[in-house]
């Protein structure tokens, strides 16, 4: 049974949060805040953090900063929950930090999706890379492989979200230009490690699915 620690400084929404947990199967912790879940995370490590943007004092991306800070919890991963409108400087900021950008209000089904999408690829990133060790690939392009594959998996969801919310394939609508420079820098970034994926890849096809 995986184990969420879900962080919202509404402790309304967290017990929402954690009733569809559980109905789902999940062990949960509740955190009401960004202090008091770095606290928990000193004697508690979840499969996944649930972790909302809106809060006080500390926010959600300042909690994400210090969960990635720390050697003993940088490699939780952190699913993003929020209301709020994610941002083209956001995305790019973040977006090596986290495992994925969810908003609400969401349905137990796309949560539970989300959630497994992460703990699969997270899964299925380990078996390549200990079958890669197996055949005596160097760390170094195995580590790459790893990033490249979450990297290009993140950021096409993250601009899934982006095009969606600024209507950027409505033609009828005007999108300023600088959300449209970090869109197409975000593109351009996107085939760039499509590209440099596809020859570590080829390196490793006989160790790894390709």
């Amino acid at each position: 049974m995986y184990t969420i620690l879900v962080v919202d400084d509404s402790p309304f929404i967290v017990d929402v949060f954690v009733t569809m947990l559980e109905r789902g199967g999940y062990r949960t912790v509740a955190a009401y805040g960004g202090d008091e879940c770095l606290e928990i995370l000193k004697t508690v490590t979840p499969d996944l953090i649930l972790l909302d943007i809106m809060m006080e004092p500390m926010d959600g991306w300042e909690t994400l900063e210090k969960i990635k800070e720390n050697p003993e919890t940088k490699e939780i991963p952190v699913l993003m929950l929020t209301a709020k409108q994610l941002t083209p400087s956001e995305a790019q900021e973040y977006g090596i930090y986290i495992e994925d950008y969810v908003l609400k209000p969401i349905t137990h089904r796309e949560l539970y999706d989300a959630i497994e999408h992460v703990l699969t690829r997270r899964q299925t990133l380990k078996t390549d890379m200990d079958l890669a060790r197996q055949s005596g690939f160097e760390s170094d392009i195995i580590n790459e492989y790893a990033r490249l594959s979450k990297s290009i998996d993140i950021n096409k969801r993250l601009m899934k979200i982006l095009e969606t919310t600024y209507n950027f394939n409505d033609s009828k609508v005007r999108v300023s230009e600088e959300i449209s420079r970090a869109i197409k820098s975000m593109e351009t970034n996107i085939k760039f490690q499509e590209s440099r994926l596809q020859q570590i890849k080829g390196d490793l096809a006989g160790a790894i699915h390709s």
